[in-house]
């Protein structure tokens, strides 16, 4: 990632996942290059220097930590709309969101909130009393616990929404979070949910909410304890709501939420992965499996080098050619199970599965080499909304889903600074920084693209430290000529409650892109840096293809909870459907 040495880590995001079992690097050992005996037999060795160097990279692949993630079996919760009165519910807890208007009491000190009120009567002023001791006034973020008995639920729960105006997607996604942090500390298997004001929510806010909550706490639940010693049991089961509707648009609500989130956490668990356990054959691995998931809606094709080679792919395997991991060029294609295709989409990822910064090392504070396992969030974003439109099915669209894999690392074959590559387009490109090779690999995946005859195009990557700069960790900067494509990224965007920004694509910077000896160079000055590297982008792209480019490097990963976000997934989600005839 360009640039990022230049930074102080300061990320954050969203939380975490659940849902679904994580077949992610399950079958890592039966991947043949870890095998050696399988190598020497059944590849044929062109000379003793090559069987020498495969030798090498299978007796290390085969040792390096002796590292394999355990397989998890993540707990499905299991979320019902109820009916009953509240107070009648039996659980472990009543988890109940409160705004900050619904904590005002009159003249006799008790709750002019109805429900609050009843609630409090029911507990004997209790609520009250609890609410003033800990100074709880519904400000966003608070919580109080009270074990209560005589009731339904074993404990009570108050949690703050913030201002009376009305929280977000966003802020009830946090709530959902908030729930989750609750019920962990308590070990509660079944949790009630309600709000303190639903009245005036309109059926649709009511399941926007509701999906809000549900996506909060399903991600707030998960934890990513592959790679522990000692993995702590699930404990959430059950998630009643009350007072956001009933009925099966619902409980369509609720499933299609369980699918973005199996996505996301497949996005996360991409990310997580060290890059000595996920090398870019095992992300293709990992795509072949979400084809053979959902055979009857995905084909997988993975290029080798000799088949990029073929396409010319000069800027990709530029980046590649140092390491011994071999690079892998994924092409996933999703096609409605029936009817007619109207659009065509591509949703292109970079996937570094680690970023040294080749011979313009990444060294110093603040360069952040060691959270390079990062640098393919990009991809864990394709391929996490791949997982979840593979549930979901959307009609009249097919999606292209797309990722130049490699690694960029520092050895006698690898690029040098100074150095020409020839993209697939034609273009050459003179590397006078070769720690900016994630737009070198984009590149000759956006033309790729483009020849796939699609009608859009969005790309994500973890691009710059400019853009952590300039929007900070938890927004993600767009970049697009289209007017049209920008407002229907950030709609899905809004809906999905996650934050881009648009930024300006100021053509006068290119000419600090240009080349003595070559069609350009591959940075640009350091002012402006995320601008310059999407104006590099654009020159891989038709004019005729929409196109729209997302630096996520700020919101890819949270450094409070040191583990990925899972940014971009829920937003190419609603994206695609947006295009769809669902």
């Amino acid at each position: 990632m360009a640039a990022i040495r230049a930074l102080t880590s300061s990320h954050s995001s969203l939380t975490l996942t659940l849902l679904a079992s994580s077949s992610i690097f399950t079958n890592f050992r039966s991947i043949s290059h870890l095998d050696i005996t399988s190598i020497s037999i059944t590849k044929p060795l062109l000379s003793c220097s090559s069987r020498n160097i495969r030798m090498a990279h299978a007796v290390a692949k085969a040792t390096l930590g002796l590292t394999n993630p355990a397989q998890i079996n993540h707990p499905k919760i299991t979320f019902a709309a109820k009916e009953t009165d509240l107070l009648q519910w039996k659980g472990d807890i009543l988890a109940v969101g409160v705004t900050e208007k619904d904590m005002t009491k009159g003249e006799n000190s008790k709750f002019q909130n109805p429900i609050l009120e009843k609630l409090d009567s029911k507990l004997g002023g209790l609520l009250s009393e609890v609410a003033t001791e800990e100074d709880f006034t519904g400000k966003a973020g608070q919580s109080t616990v009270i074990r209560v008995a005589d009731l339904g639920p074993k404990r009570v729960s108050l949690i703050g929404l913030g201002k009376a105006t009305g929280p977000t997607t966003t802020g009830f996604h946090v709530f959902g979070e908030s729930v989750a942090s609750v019920a962990k500390a308590s070990q509660a298997n079944n949790v009630a949910i309600a709000l303190a004001s639903s009245e005036g929510l309109t059926s649709e806010l009511k399941l926007a909410t509701a999906s809000a909550i549900a996506k909060g706490t399903l991600l707030g639940s998960y934890e990513d304890n592959r790679f522990k010693s000692e993995a702590k049991k699930p404990f959430l089961k059950s998630v009643d709501f009350f007072g956001l509707g009933t009925g099966p648009e619902l409980a369509k609500k609720f499933k299609y939420t369980e699918d973005v989130c199996s996505g996301v956490i497949l996005g996360k668990e991409l990310v997580n992965a060290p890059a000595n356990v996920l090398t870019p054959e095992v992300l293709a691995a990992e795509a072949e499996k979400i084809a053979a998931a959902y055979s009857d809606v995905f084909t997988a094709k993975i290029l080798d080098t000799e088949q990029c080679k073929e396409l010319k792919m000069g800027s990709y395997l530029g980046v590649a050619a140092a390491s011994t991991n071999p690079p892998k060029f994924i092409h996933l294609c999703y096609k409605p199970p029936s009817g007619s295709v109207k659009t065509k989409l591509a949703l292109v990822g970079k996937g570094l599965t680690f970023d040294s910064g080749g011979y313009n090392i990444k060294t110093g504070p603040g360069c952040s080499i060691e959270l390079m396992k990062f640098d393919m969030g990009g991809s864990a974003a394709v391929l996490g909304a791949a997982k979840a439109l593979g549930q979901i099915k959307p009609s009249g669209v097919e999606v292209h889903f797309i990722v130049a894999a490699c690694e960029n690392m520092i050895s006698g074959t690898g690029m040098r600074p100074g150095d020409i590559l020839t993209a697939s387009n034609g273009k050459t490109i003179e590397v006078n920084n070769t720690d900016a090779e994630g737009r070198l690999t984009l590149a000759d995946a956006l033309v790729y693209a483009c020849n796939q005859g699609v009608d859009k195009i969005v790309d994500l990557a973890t691009l710059t430290g400019a853009c952590v700069v300039a929007l900070g960790p938890s927004i993600a900067g767009i970049f697009t000529p289209s007017d049209e494509l920008s407002k229907e990224v950030v709609a899905a965007s809004e809906v999905a409650g996650e934050k881009l920004w648009r930024l300006p694509m100021e053509e006068s910077y290119w000419e600090s892109m240009k080349s003595g000896v070559a069609d350009m160079v591959n940075t640009g000055g350091r002012q402006g840096g995320s601008i310059t590297a999407a104006l590099f982008l654009k020159q891989f792209v038709d004019e005729k293809v929409q196109w729209l480019h997302i630096d996520m490097a700020g919101p890819v990963w949270n450094d409070k909870k040191k583990a990925a976000t899972g940014f971009a997934i829920p937003t190419l989600v609603e994206w695609v459907l947006s295009n769809s005839s669902s």
